[in-house]
C-alpha cells in the first residue's frame, strides 16, 4: 500500500502537553493529522449545510404544505410510517 504524500510542517504546541505525549509515547504527528482530517471534514459539512440552508428550508416548507410524497411507504426504525 502506498502512503499518501506528506509535507513537513511546524506547529506550536503547549509544552506540557507535548512533554506528556512524549512520555506516553504518543505519536503527535499522527494525532495532529487525525484531528486535522476530522476538523476539515466537519468544516466542509458545516459549509455545505450553510450553503444549502435555503434549499432545506424550501423543502421543509413544501413538505409542511403538501406532506411528504412518499409518506405512505417510508418506514421509520420503530416500524411506524411517516404519517403514523
Amino acid at each position: 500500500m502506498v502512503s499518501p504524500t506528506k509535507r513537513k510542517t511546524s506547529l506550536t504546541l503547549d509544552i506540557e502537553a507535548l512533554e506528556a505525549a512524549k512520555d506516553l509515547e504518543i505519536n503527535v504527528s499522527a494525532v495532529a493529522e487525525t484531528a486535522l482530517i476530522k476538523a476539515v471534514a466537519e468544516a466542509r459539512r458545516e459549509k455545505w449545510l450553510s450553503e444549502n440552508a435555503e434549499a432545506f428550508a424550501a423543502q421543509s416548507d413544501w413538505h409542511a404544505r403538501h406532506g411528504h410524497p412518499l409518506a405512505e411507504i417510508i418506514v421509520a426504525s420503530t416500524g411506524s410510517s411517516w404519517t403514523s
